[in-house]
């Protein structure tokens, strides 16, 4: 092959190779207008996922319609868009006052949440001291 013509197809294959990813879009839109959001939530005593078998589990479908076996489906997915999935964040929407009040007994649950939240990936896992502080800490989305 003639130098002028490795170069020449040297040029067009770099070309294609670094333009082309550059054309197509960095993640491609949802199949429809509602990202996924399908979520597996479960409950059990101890203090990590990895040593404790879970007791309870649910699931929670945010998408078009609200559905799962959460017990009130439609309330636990408000709060979670109320806090735009962030599970940390779920604390915040308890009123002053009006939450129930606790004791310090400690009786560790731990909660774990996997699945998708609106197009993003989620694996959360917190330990609570006690039933009480989960449920009135983890707003409606944890009361399972």
């Amino acid at each position: 092959m003639r130098p002028m013509t490795r170069w020449a197809m040297t040029g067009a294959l770099l070309t294609a190779a670094l333009a082309g990813p550059l054309s197509m879009p960095a993640h491609s839109a949802p199949a429809s207008l509602y990202d996924p959001s399908a979520l597996v939530m479960t409950t059990g005593h101890g203090e990590k996922a990895a040593t404790t078998a879970p007791e309870r589990a649910v699931t929670l479908n945010c998408a078009y319609t609200t559905t799962g076996t959460h017990p009130d489906p439609r309330q636990a997915c408000a709060d979670l868009d109320r806090v735009n999935g962030d599970f940390d964040r779920l604390a915040t929407l308890r009123t002053n006052g009006t939450g129930q009040p606790c004791t310090k007994e400690y009786r560790p649950i731990v909660v774990t949440v996997q699945g998708v939240w609106r197009g993003t990936r989620v694996n959360y896992e917190h330990t609570f001291a006690n039933r009480c502080i989960m449920e009135t800490q983890g707003a409606s989305a944890f009361a399972f």
